[in-house]
């Protein structure tokens, strides 16, 4: 017997089905939403932290270099084992953290943080479905790399006159004006550079996610997409035009962002 096939590396013939399963398919809408809201959440919050822990170590203190170094642990630290003690801390049966809580009586039974997709919380007589996992995932991501930002702003800091705070203190300005109005525009620049690479870093982060939930209760992600389409069911062409995707939507972004900032810099 004999026979002849096409070498699919060597097709020529090419089209677009790939692309059209995946914008048209049922779950692209809520992978993009999910891969959005724990992309900007992630980016701002690591940001926020980095700018209070800047504030607090730009002080003079007793162990400021060692509080330094301690703070850049969650970032040079590996991923394997931070996810690992993470996993262990909020396991719902024999975790810590649930234990505490039952301990001090704040929750009746334990909470699954990383397997319970959604959990209702009751604000000012108000019911609202808070994505329990994927919030999680996204305190982990803060909490990580919050370090990054804290070393770009803390070199920032240092670098503002000292001039311009005793200025303010002779006007009698309260720290709360002089963080609004000498601190954030200094550092304005900084903030917005830190956005747009936490952004794109974000977007496409896997290994935070897929270590903790998998991709499961919620937090699958379009980079989590890309494997499962890839390596758990080898579909390559699938995989593969999730990545295009993926680089399409991060090649908008930085063209608006870009001209966001041009339009700033113009006003300046």
């Amino acid at each position: 017997m004999n026979g002849t096939s096409d070498n699919i590396l060597l097709n020529t013939t090419f089209t677009l089905k790939n692309f059209k399963k995946v914008l048209f398919d049922d779950e692209f809408v809520e992978l993009l939403l999910t891969t959005f809201y724990y992309t900007f959440f992630g980016t701002v919050g690591s940001i926020i932290f980095g700018i209070l822990t800047a504030q607090m170590v730009n002080q003079k203190f007793y162990g400021r270099t060692f509080m330094r170094s301690v703070l850049l642990f969650p970032y040079v630290a590996p991923v394997v084992a931070l996810a690992y003690t993470w996993e262990l801390l909020l396991d719902p049966n024999s975790g810590t953290l649930n234990s505490l809580l039952i301990n001090y009586q704040v929750i009746e039974t334990p909470i699954n943080l990383l397997g319970q997709k959604y959990i209702e919380i009751n604000i000012l007589g108000f019911d609202f479905k808070l994505r329990l996992a994927l919030t999680t995932v996204i305190m982990f991501e803060i909490w990580r790399y919050f370090p990054l930002a804290f070393l770009f702003i803390l070199a920032r800091l240092q670098a503002i006159p000292k001039e311009l705070y005793e200025a303010a203190d002779v006007d009698g300005a309260s720290p709360f004006q002089k963080f609004f109005k000498i601190t954030l525009p200094q550092i304005t620049a900084v903030i917005s550079i830190l956005f747009m690479i936490r952004f794109i870093w974000n977007f496409n982060k896997f290994e935070d996610v897929f270590l903790l939930t998998g991709g499961a209760s919620g937090t699958r992600t379009l980079p989590i997409n890309v494997y499962q389409q890839g390596f758990a069911i080898s579909d390559i062409g699938m995989g593969s035009a999730v990545s295009i995707v993926i680089v399409v939507l991060l090649l908008l972004f930085m063209f608006f962002y870009f001209k966001l900032l041009g339009k700033r810099v113009d006003e300046n």
